[in-house]
């Protein structure tokens, strides 16, 4: 069966109707402590796709195919069950496209990539035989799913492989970020009124100042020097009101 051969009676698009499931990406590395003899290798790491929640993705992923460097013997590493993950070891990392493909052929297939990260830091620090992981939540949005995949998507079987939990509370942390962001909203448009606030008042007060000048000058009877200051030189007419904001980016 070719990539994009559907598989049989796939029915019609369910219009109006988006289905999403979340998922991660990602990988582990452990050091050897030094570098391996016969290759020179540093790492033992393993990339893999995994489900956000306990299910079995083998029930709409067919396969996920992992293309890695370059220098590795079959770079293109296909795997047909799960646990969707290619284990390896190297010294260097680089980046890894991951392409899954559905159960479904009219579905097409989804495109990504993750970063292999060997090393703590930027890998010029100390070795240590301490796991090292690496892993982004992302979501897989299914608009206007076939029929057939629909009834895929919602199975919702529970895997019966031993699971290892998402490094991240992801849903705590999107809910945090959604909650900063609309906090900076909120002062935003505070700080947008009270501005509009500020010109409504200029504008009120500049006709009775220009009133003001008026009568002045009908009252004057003769030309009466305000300031012997030449007119090209500075006037201070008082600090301006001035205010800077920074929006920093919560770590966890």
């Amino acid at each position: 069966m070719s990539d994009q051969e559907p598989m049989q009676a796939s029915g019609s698009r369910l219009k109006g109707t988006t289905l999403v499931k979340p998922i991660l990406i990602g990988n582990t590395s452990r050091s050897f402590g030094k570098k391996r003899e016969e290759d020179g290798h540093t790492h033992s790491w393993t990339v893999y796709v995994k489900p956000y929640h306990n299910e079995d993705m083998s029930v709409w992923v067919k396969r996920v195919q992992f293309k890695l460097h370059d220098s590795y013997p079959n770079p293109t590493r296909t795997i047909s069950k799960p646990p969707f993950e290619v284990t390896e070891s190297g010294w260097g990392e680089f980046e890894i496209n991951v392409k899954i493909f559905f159960h479904d052929g009219n579905e097409k297939p989804v495109n990504t990539y993750h970063v292999l990260k060997l090393f703590h830091n930027d890998g010029n620090g100390p070795v240590t035989k301490k796991v090292v992981v690496s892993e982004v939540y992302d979501e897989i949005v299914f608009n206007e799913p076939t029929s057939a995949m629909h009834q895929l998507l919602t199975q919702n079987r529970v895997s019966s492989a031993a699971r290892q939990d998402a490094v991240h509370d992801y849903r705590e942390m999107e809910e945090v970020t959604l909650e900063r962001i609309a906090a900076a909203q909120r002062k935003i448009e505070q700080e947008i009124a009270d501005l509009k606030g500020r010109i409504q008042h200029s504008k009120n007060v500049l006709p009775q100042l220009k009133a003001a000048v008026g009568e002045l000058q009908k009252s004057s009877t003769g030309a009466v020097p305000v300031s012997t200051a030449p007119l090209s030189a500075p006037i201070l007419v008082g600090p301006a009101a001035h205010k800077t904001h920074t929006f920093s980016e919560g770590s966890s």
